[in-house]
């Protein structure tokens, strides 16, 4: 039987996004014990903070708090999103939307896509995304909350935001503070190991004071000063399927009205991200340092900015992969010290948000063992895998073949796990969908159809459906969804009514 060790204290070493996010959620869950929850975070030391799209499920966190959508949308200067759009990523001069939603209507135990396909086989040019509200409402940059009580499957959408990382991380620091969490503003100088049992024992903060807990958390950004300087936790490396390894970001000022999704843009060797806030844009450009040089992903970027920068680009360094272990000993690492994935499909945050789930699940009652230790790392293992896989295929499926990035791309060998999901669909039309993934099938079904992969044959059950009847279904649901959007207040007029950003 594994030890059982007792916890009456947490240290949450950085704060950031992923420290007050976990400070909040934590204090929340151990608020009926007496199990004390410190944050140190030097003011000094700045944060990288460069995600700042989110999908749907932050909301769920921020809720559970008990915040409210309009009022964090106005406390953190944010916008709608309703999806990606994928330009140039197909090939050039090519567009397609990822969507918070569904395509169609299944019927008979059988997916959407198996009716369109039939269509498709017959003649119909109609393209999938006419059968999503999701995307045609993010088409129109038109919103609208929606239905409680849906009458159909065609009116179901999803929702999440883009907003400023750093005044969301003081929703969050403001929130937990006001739940008991202490903080402490200092450097961290050292980390102190129990001789006995290798655990962190405490820290030492600006060279002189030490503060002693019974469990960490890492949310000491890329460096990961506990996880890896200190307890030496291995790196998993998947950048040869994910060769991105450098970014610059850059804020600038916004022009027009903001758009109500992500857009990711396909460049020669990566590829660039446009995010709207209320008050300013963030951009920026994740590319391959072996297919091209800094200075020139710097003139990339600058070049596809409409608005003027408001400072020089920042710059960072990473390589895809997690650590070996998320939890090793009584240390947990969350955010960027766990590992990094380039932000392609705005799963930072998201990965914050499931780490400390998964730590609150690990905790019925205030101790940890080794079996759950294990528990832990297997599934966060695995949901990271889950991730990679739907970003390396953004681009093996690319049928760009102008630059030497994307043909090594196209050409490479995937992981086992990605293989058989695409020659399942390739076959049968079959989404497989596995537990821990963040992603469900209309999800993937968005990215094989914008890429134009399609399956060899479709369902024959849908063979037994009358042609007329089916031709006519899929029309009414393309009138639905068109009229559905045409009265709806634009998005700039949605946030001029409901949320405006808060003037402090």
């Amino acid at each position: 039987m594994s030890e059982n060790h007792l916890v009456k204290s947490i240290v949450i070493a950085g704060g950031g996004t992923a420290g007050w996010m976990a400070a909040a959620k934590l204090s929340q869950h151990f608020s009926k014990t007496d199990i004390s929850i410190t944050v140190v975070e030097s003011s000094v030391i700045g944060t990288v903070g460069v995600g700042e799209a989110t999908i749907p499920t932050l909301r769920r966190f921020y809720q559970s708090l008990g915040m409210d959508d309009m009022d964090v949308i106005r406390k953190t200067s944010a916008t709608i999103k309703l999806g990606i759009e994928f330009q140039d990523w197909h090939k050039p001069n090519t567009s397609f939307i990822h969507p918070f939603g569904v395509f169609g209507h299944d019927a008979n135990g059988i997916r959407f896509h198996h009716y369109w396909l039939k269509l498709q086989q017959l003649g119909d040019t109609t393209e999938l995304e006419k059968y999503s509200l999701g995307i045609a409402m993010a088409r129109a940059n038109k919103f609208t909350f929606p239905a409680e009580q849906p009458s159909s499957p065609l009116s179901i959408f999803d929702w999440a935001l883009h907003f400023d990382a750093a005044l969301f991380a003081k929703l969050m620091r403001e929130h937990s503070l006001q739940k008991g969490v202490v903080h402490i503003d200092a450097k961290i100088s050292a980390v102190n190991l129990n001789s006995d049992n290798g655990f962190i024992e405490s820290l030492t903060l600006d060279g002189e004071r030490k503060i002693a807990a019974d469990l960490f958390i890492d949310c000491t950004g890329f460096n990961g000063l506990l996880i890896s300087d200190t307890l030496k936790t291995p790196y998993v490396d998947w950048s040869k399927w994910l060769l991105c390894d450098r970014a610059m970001a850059v804020q600038s000022e916004l022009v027009g009205e903001p758009a109500i999704r992500t857009v990711s843009k396909a460049h020669s060797a990566g590829w660039q991200w446009r995010i709207p806030l209320q008050h300013r844009q963030g951009n920026g450009h994740v590319y391959a340092s072996q297919f091209i040089d800094d200075d020139k992903a710097e003139e990339t970027l600058l070049q596809n900015i409409d608005g003027k920068t408001l400072h020089s680009p920042r710059k960072f360094k990473f390589t895809a992969g997690r650590r070996a272990q998320a939890w090793n000993k009584n240390c947990i690492a969350i955010g960027l010290s766990s590992g990094f994935l380039e932000p392609l499909e705005s799963t930072s945050i998201a990965l914050i948000e499931t780490g400390i789930e998964k730590i609150c699940g690990s905790f019925p009652a205030p101790y940890f063992s080794q079996v759950a230790i294990d528990h832990f790392n297997q599934v966060t293992a695995t949901e990271w895998e889950r991730i990679r896989d739907f970003i390396i295929l953004h681009y093996k499926a690319s049928q760009r073949d102008d630059s030497e990035f994307w043909r090594y791309c196209s050409a490479m060998s995937v992981p086992e796990s990605l293989q058989q999901k695409i020659d399942a669909y390739r076959e049968r039309g079959d989404l497989l969908h596995y537990p821990w993934e963040i992603f469900h099938p209309d999800s993937w079904l968005a990215i094989y159809n914008g890429f134009e992969f399609y399956p060899k044959q479709y369902n024959e059950n849908v063979d037994r459906l009358n042609v007329d009847y089916l031709k006519k279904s899929l029309e009414q649901m393309r009138t639905s969804i068109s009229n559905a959007v045409v009265d709806l207040p634009t998005h700039q007029e949605f946030i001029n009514q409901h949320c405006k950003m808060s003037m402090q």
